[in-house]
């Protein structure tokens, strides 16, 4: 066993210091349980600069990468700068150079890890991502090891805490959309360009590296459908609550048949569902496999020391693997090579509004439309607005995803009807 094993971190910000605060308060612990002191040799970022919420020796700190990547002692290298450049190149090169990595970053994993993981499998060197999905939350090293015994049927979850924090506050608040997204960035929960998690990017990428671990195949990240929350308003949220329902933006990984279904939209749940009170920045990840049944995963998903504590594991079990001479067992595990299924191999419920003329036969004649794409009604909702208008709620049975998108289009030609407000899938 080596006394001392050496970690080079690239990256100084919210994941890097939570990280080194960690290895730093709770080094005599962690030395205990590896059996090796684990030693931070070199941190490097563009800005040494500006305070940070854990204190190190300035002579650790440069804003040259290269140092850390070109250094023979360093044993493991954290990468958290994020972004595909210059991070996978950092990455590959570290592998290449003998050295084993820890990585938070989701965007890479889901795009080159296909490429990455074989490279560290062949140079039997460790490359983990625990941090890459759910922040604190462990689903990587489960889905890979205390699951690995079961078929993974489905795996779903609310993996952005931004988006979830902005449904909460339009819920419990009454807020529109842009009320509540202001209020995520004055609170930090959202960045100043919020699109990444507004629109969806953030939980394809996570939900593709989730389905490419449960389904031992590759997910194609450019392949994965997405919807954001921009459209949602407060009246949905309303609605939602009326029905029996909560709104959440859903990260969904099915196996259906020899194929998987992989997708990111907003979707109501039933309040009897257990990803249904999670709210906040709350993550939560709900596991569906042949043995064990339904687990689920629950936990800050973002944050300093939350994502800090998985990139941490993966330090130590590298470390364990480093003694123990085990390097390069744990990496790539998809053997497998499964079609991914669009849209039209779904089938659920909807929820559909719509604003349509208030007077005699409209419903009816909105009804025939869906019935002539074989769309059966489960419920009508309807309320009177201004100007002789109604908003009008319909909840259908199940129904594939092509009929129903080809009986909104039917819907929306009809002059009767001002406007399809929103269409949201239900998640049973």
């Amino acid at each position: 066993m080596k006394d001392v094993i050496n970690i080079g971190v690239i990256g100084f910000g919210t994941v890097g210091s939570g990280a080194i605060k960690l290895l730093t308060e709770n080094g005599d612990s962690i030395a205990r349980k590896v059996g090796s002191r684990l030693v931070i040799k070199r941190i490097a970022d563009l800005d040494i600069t500006t305070p940070r919420p854990v204190a190190v020796d300035s002579s650790l700190l440069t804003t040259n990468a290269e140092e850390i990547l070109n250094d023979p002692e360093i044993d493991i290298i954290v990468e958290v700068i994020g972004g595909l450049r210059p991070a996978g190149d950092y990455i590959k090169r570290a592998l290449e150079s003998g050295k084993h990595v820890v990585t938070a970053n989701k965007e890479l994993i889901a795009k080159e890890g296909s490429v990455l993981l074989p490279l560290a499998s062949q140079l039997k060197r460790d490359l983990m991502f625990e941090a890459s999905v759910g922040g604190g939350i462990p689903i990587i090293r489960p889905l890979k090891t205390c699951l690995a015994g079961n078929e993974i049927l489905e795996v779903k979850g609310i993996v952005n805490g931004t988006t979830n924090y902005i449904l909460t506050q339009m819920k419990n608040e009454g807020l529109a959309f842009a009320d509540a997204l202001r209020q995520a960035q004055e609170r930090g929960y959202a960045e100043a360009d919020p699109s990444n998690d507004i629109e969806g990017h953030d939980a394809a990428y996570k939900i593709a590296i989730l389905g490419s671990i449960a389904f031992t195949s590759r997910v194609d990240v450019n392949k994965v459908y997405r919807e954001g929350i921009t459209n949602i308003s407060a009246e949905d949220l309303r609605y939602a609550d009326q029905l029996g329902f909560s709104l959440k933006l859903l990260a969904i990984a099915k196996k259906l048949g020899e194929g998987m279904s992989v997708r990111v939209h907003p979707a109501f749940l039933p309040k009897t569902h257990p990803l249904a009170h999670v709210n906040g920045v709350y993550n939560a990840i709900f596991v569906r496999g042949n043995a064990v049944g339904e687990v689920m995963f629950l936990g800050r998903g973002a944050g300093s020391e939350p994502a800090g504590s998985a990139v941490v594991g993966d330090i130590i079990d590298i470390a364990r693997n480093i003694n123990s001479h085990a390097t390069g067992r744990v990496s790539c595990t998809c053997f497998e090579e499964r079609p991914m299924l669009g849209m039209e191999s779904v089938s659920c419920r909807n929820y559909v509004r719509i604003i349509a003329e208030d007077k005699p036969r409209v419903l009816a004649t909105i009804a025939t439309e869906f019935a002539n794409y074989d769309v059966s009604i489960q419920s009508v909702l309807q309320k009177m607005l201004p100007d002789s208008l109604a908003e009008i709620v319909w909840l259908t049975h199940e129904v594939p995803e092509l009929n129903m998108k080809a009986a909104l289009e039917a819907i929306g030609r009809l002059p009767v009807v001002r406007q399809i407000g929103s269409r949201i899938r239900v998640e049973d």
